[in-house]
């Protein structure tokens, strides 16, 4: 990823609404918005048939409107480098305004801000979240199509709100491998997310999983088996062995991830306990025994499918395997669900 200042940014962006016809994947045909053009990761393209990108850029006058002066009030989400809120746009559309805080450096501030715009730009997937523009006013915001069910983690760890059924543990396991999927081999351009995690996982008001936060995401070329990477990012709990202790980044780093969110998904369990233990290192023992009810959280008080549940534990005992060459690829984790 190509490091770029404010002011470069500014003059980037200041092309007008011209479309571009770099080195693009395609985008959703169906967000019919103004192009912009951006700065791409410096990978090869692949040779696949580039199109104009198709989100627009906002006016911060917009997006202070939508959010009502981005008032705590709609404020759904704040993390290390950003805070979320909700809007509605003047067409009445909902959205979520992704605002990189001004505590971030420059530097990483900027380079996670295009690493994402640069991604999300460019893909298609309902499992997908969408990209519905950017701005570049007054600092720097990303704006998305709202999931009005927040993450699956403020869902799923919620101690107030109902516990949730099976039914949708599943449909969330099933849609997020599918977009993963299509990250990994179906977008023309492989993309390794790095941080997939309950909090990245977005739901729609069907519970539509959509994985999101991009900005450790890496385009990877066709012929790159791998890449090593340093420093070290991501979510304790999460990383895959060979990521965490030689940085070394392909395709299996998501599917260790995904994993430990199908076993978070089963348990209830936050993927690293009060006492620091893993959450992966407590449940690899009972599914190696077959005592798979014993990771079941109990909260469902044996409410599921058991033909599923085998299917999944299955399926999230062997992502998490330490060695990443015996772990399945997210097509093979497909498969293993039956026809889809």
């Amino acid at each position: 990823m190509r490091y770029v200042r404010t002011s470069s940014l500014k003059r980037l962006f200041s092309f007008g609404r011209h479309s571009f016809d770099g080195d693009f994947p395609i985008a959703c045909e169906e967000n019919n918005t103004t192009s912009t053009a951006i700065v791409a990761d410096t990978a090869s393209p692949t040779t696949q048939p580039t199109h104009r990108p198709t989100w627009k850029c906002f006016s911060y006058q917009e997006i202070f409107r939508a959010t009502n002066g981005f008032d705590s009030e709609n404020m759904v989400g704040k993390g290390g480098y950003a805070e979320v809120y909700k809007g509605v746009l003047d067409d009445g559309q909902a959205i979520a305004v992704k605002m990189l805080t001004k505590a971030t450096d420059d530097e990483r501030k900027e380079k996670e801000f295009l690493t994402e715009i640069g991604t999300l730009g460019h893909v298609c997937h309902p499992n997908v979240t969408s990209l519905l523009g950017c701005c570049i006013e007054n600092g720097l915001y990303l704006i998305f199509q709202f999931s009005s069910k927040g993450s699956v983690a403020s869902i799923l760890h919620d101690e107030i709100s109902p516990t949730m059924d099976w039914e949708t543990r599943n449909k969330i396991a099933l849609g997020t491998a599918k977009g993963l999927y299509y990250l990994h081999k179906s977008c023309p351009r492989r993309i390794i997310h790095r941080d997939i995690k309950a909090s990245n996982i977005l739901l729609s008001e069907e519970y539509e999983p959509q994985i999101s936060d991009f900005g450790l995401a890496k385009w990877l070329p066709s012929q790159w088996t791998h890449h090593s990477i340093v420093p070290i990012e991501g979510t304790f709990g999460h990383l895959a062995p060979e990521y965490f202790m030689h940085g070394v980044v392909d395709e299996k780093t998501d599917v260790f991830a995904f994993g430990v969110f199908c076993l978070e998904l089963i348990s209830g369990k936050k993927p690293v306990d009060n006492s620091h233990q893993s959450l992966h290192s407590w449940a690899k023992p009972l599914l190696s025994r077959g005592v798979i009810e014993e990771v079941v959280d109990p909260r469902l008080e044996g409410r599921f499918d058991s033909t599923q549940l085998h299917k999944l534990a299955f399926a999230a005992s062997l992502c998490i395997r330490a060695s990443s060459i015996w772990r399945p690829t997210m097509n093979e984790n497909m498969l293993s669900w039956g026809p889809w």
